[in-house]
């Protein structure tokens, strides 16, 4: 998680063009509480409080606000939907797997005020820590989440061994817990000639 660390060179001119924008998240649990699945609501709630101590300290392009599931107002509802913010109850599977007990209790969404920074407290992890921006600078996202979370880890210790790294709800979210992706845009790809070269790579390396 050390950005200094990250060889990341600049992309060539076309390629930069191509990349409309980056996200990278991790996902956390703090190292001394249950996981989602076995937590109690007291716990829980001391996670929230934990984490949102950390957040309300955040300063610069990190500082931002904290918007509680249960306490959150209609506007403030459709301002986080319309951000493509805001995760929902109601996941068959996170039900089944006891994640959504209390429901919305002690769940909440931060945001930087750039919105270039995201955290969810209490859905499937305790946390997911979340950088993000309408460009291709990869290293400028990674800095940003390596920042924040070592600053909440200031306040909050993560679960974290040396043989299995991050401890997550999920077994994929294990070691790492890192994912990151680009949006880019094909212009044309859907052009006839283009779709048929796009179908032969996918049947050859996606079939």
């Amino acid at each position: 998680m050390d950005f200094n660390n990250l060889k990341c060179p600049p992309f060539e001119e076309d390629e930069a063009a191509m990349i409309l924008s980056t996200r990278i998240r991790v996902a956390r649990n703090l190292d001394k509480y249950a996981l989602g699945t076995g937590i109690s609501k007291e716990a829980r709630l001391e996670v929230e409080k934990l984490v949102t101590a950390a957040l309300s300290e955040f300063e610069g392009d990190l500082k931002g606000t904290y918007y509680s599931l249960t306490t959150m107002t209609d506007e403030e509802k459709e301002s986080l939907i319309a951000d493509h913010f805001l995760f929902k109850g109601g996941d068959k599977y996170l039900e089944a797997a006891g994640l959504e007990r209390e429901w919305p209790e002690a769940r909440g969404i931060f945001h930087n005020d750039a919105k270039t920074f995201l955290v969810w407290v209490n859905e499937e992890d305790h946390l997911r820590i979340i950088s993000m921006q309408q460009d291709c600078n990869i290293l400028e996202v990674f800095s940003r989440l390596s920042t924040a979370a070592a600053k909440i880890e200031e306040k909050a210790k993560f679960a974290n061994t040396e043989h299995f790294g991050y401890i997550a709800t999920c077994p994929t979210n294990m070691g790492t817990g890192l994912r990151a992706s680009v949006h880019i845009k094909l212009p044309t790809l859907a052009k006839p000639e283009n779709k048929a070269k796009f179908d032969a790579i996918a049947e050859k390396y996606f079939v």
